[in-house]
């Protein structure tokens, strides 16, 4: 069974006592942290403790996806001390910002490793692959498969067609959504409601989840807009928002 939990899901930076960009998938007893943004480590606690996490793979440096890697290198260095026995930790990044990525190997306590994104990459049980995103900087999405099943994490991106075949009949969509139906995300780099809701029918998936939600307005509104095309399930990311299937 593969399990997906959301750990944080704004957009820019946490509201107070949330966090940004952060999802924990687990299969077969292997925890994959998916995003490390700011307060991710604090919320991710109640659920998993930093020296448990197997993996940890990043779909591009922008602070709110990565602002707490430092903190869980202190973390675990700090648990080290405390007797815990752990592995060095593997962080997945990409290597088109060299700078951010030599800061993902941290003394005998994390270990950066750079994936190809035209390769699939295996990470303990799960199979991934990669589509480069229409973001301001190098940024990729992830279709992340194992025991039959597959998630397809956008990450930051506007619009594009070569995501519906890379999302084609996905067991979940993990959409970003960070504009209203009425907005334009394309300069941005973020999807509307009604981009998610298009990917979403046109790629045929089984469920869609909004995320890396906007500051302003009402977030309900962007299901609602987003159910105008897609005739599917649609939830509205949330802390320990989970799927189990």
């Amino acid at each position: 069974m593969m399990k997906f939990t959301v750990i944080g899901y704004w957009g820019g930076y946490p509201k107070a006592n949330e966090a940004s960009a952060g999802y924990l998938l687990e299969h077969e007893e292997y925890k994959l942290l998916i995003d490390c943004g700011s307060a991710v480590l604090s919320k991710l606690q109640p659920i998993l403790q930093p020296e448990n996490i197997d993996g940890v793979i990043l779909s591009h440096y922008h602070p709110d996806h990565t602002a707490d890697i430092g903190v869980l290198q202190h973390a675990r260095l700090v648990q080290g001390y405390l007797g815990k026995q752990m592995d060095c930790l593997p962080i997945y990044g990409h290597l088109f910002d060299e700078n951010e990525f030599s800061k993902l190997t941290y003394k005998n306590i994390t270990k950066g490793i750079a994936y190809d994104p035209s390769q699939t990459l295996t990470i303990g049980p799960f199979r991934v692959q990669f589509l480069l995103t229409d973001h301001p900087v190098p940024c990729y999405a992830m279709r992340l498969e194992a025991g039959g099943k597959s998630i397809v994490y956008t990450a930051d991106t506007s619009y594009k067609e070569e995501f519906v075949s890379f999302c084609k009949e996905a067991d979940l969509l993990v959409c970003e959504c960070n504009f209203y139906g009425n907005q334009n995300g394309k300069n941005a780099g973020h999807m509307t409601s009604l981009d998610a809701g298009t990917l979403a029918e046109k790629a045929n998936v089984r469920q869609l989840l909004l995320t890396h939600l906007p500051h302003y307005g009402d977030p309900n509104q962007l299901m609602e807009e987003a159910a105008t095309i897609y005739n599917g399930s649609i939830s509205l990311a949330s802390y320990q928002w989970s799927l189990t299937f």
